[in-house]
């Protein structure tokens, strides 16, 4: 599974013509998912030559307009970190400014804007190098402040996809289930592990769905609904399943058995086992310890990990004790 993989359930968007960000086979990936008709940034650079001139060897001395031609761009799907980050945020400023007509100029009365959907939310990742490097988060956070500075408003998401979202591990919940059953496995699956190097993502996520399912199954016989975001003190952003999520996923998202999702921390990545995290949201702003999405709210509770371990061997021997399954 991948931090895109839950945008399959999004089926009313798949017919319609997204922009797509990233790097990567971004076409071969968007139309696996099952979008239609999925445009590049490089296609929509091509079509509008005049949009993209912040690197001066790149900017065309005879502008040579493609003569494919786009179709309005009615959703903006973010895949993940680009290679050109000044041609991304222009571009995609450019189409959120004119509702999908690139070429047109800027209408800041269009609010709220064409739909935002974005994937894998790490602000950082750990390589080769001693310190960790940008991630798509840091691509986001740039692309929020543009917005917020030329309009004056918030950039809105439609879903956010990937870790610490509710909706990447209920999607991953059915997919667990999937496996099960393929192997005919009887008894239903009441705990989850997710092994994370990520306070912020992994164990945040992890501890954010397992109070999902614990207010769940509180509440069984309500009605499900699937929340593709936490607005920080904003009040909810859930998504109802007729909304945004095709119906056909109703129930395959509703019928988990588990009743807890166990937050595994590896010491082995991101994590620093030396680093403090504070005990107050107000404390948090100012040593700028809270690494999570803009709309996500910081909550010292969900970035406690159920357990600590050294790497992820030693993750797996440990979830093995803790349900007594000795492998063969």
């Amino acid at each position: 599974m991948m931090s895109h993989s839950p945008l399959r359930m999004f089926k009313r968007y798949h017919p319609k013509c997204v922009l797509v960000s990233g790097q990567g086979p971004l076409l071969d990936i968007a139309q696996d998912l099952g979008f239609s008709q999925p445009v590049t940034i490089e296609m929509l650079r091509a079509k509008y030559p005049l949009l993209d001139v912040v690197d001066h060897d790149r900017t065309p001395g005879v502008l040579y307009p493609s003569a494919v031609e786009l179709p309005k761009i009615e959703a903006v799907v973010l895949f993940g970190e680009p290679v050109r980050w000044e041609t991304n945020l222009q571009l995609i400023i450019d189409v959120l400014l004119t509702s999908g007509y690139p070429g047109n100029p800027y209408h800041h009365e269009n609010y709220p804007h064409i739909p935002v959907l974005a994937c894998n939310m790490d602000l950082m990742w750990v390589a080769e190098a001693q310190s960790p490097r940008f991630g798509h988060g840091t691509f986001m956070v740039c692309l929020e402040n543009i917005y917020k500075k030329i309009t004056g408003k918030d950039l809105k998401y439609e879903a956010l996809m990937g870790k610490p979202s509710e909706l990447t591990y209920q999607y991953a919940d059915y997919l667990i289930r999937a496996q099960a059953a393929e192997r005919q496995w009887k008894q239903p699956i009441r705990t989850l592990y997710a092994v994370g190097d990520n306070l912020m993502t992994d164990v945040y996520g992890a501890n954010l769905y397992n109070r999902y399912l614990e207010k769940k199954n509180s509440r069984k016989g309500s009605k499900t609904w699937i929340q593709a975001k936490v607005a920080g003190g904003k009040g909810s952003a859930a998504l109802s399943q007729d909304d945004e999520i095709d119906n056909s996923w109703e129930n395959e998202l509703a019928s988990s058995a588990a009743t807890h999702c166990r937050s595994v921390l590896v010491c082995t990545g991101v994590y620093n086992p030396h680093t403090e995290v504070p005990l107050d949201t107000k404390e948090s702003r100012t040593e700028m310890v809270f690494h999570g999405h803009r709309d996500f709210r910081f909550d010292p509770g969900l970035v406690e990990p159920d357990h600590v371990v050294p790497d992820v061997n030693a993750a797996v021997d440990l979830i093995f004790q803790l349900e007594n399954f000795v492998p063969n």
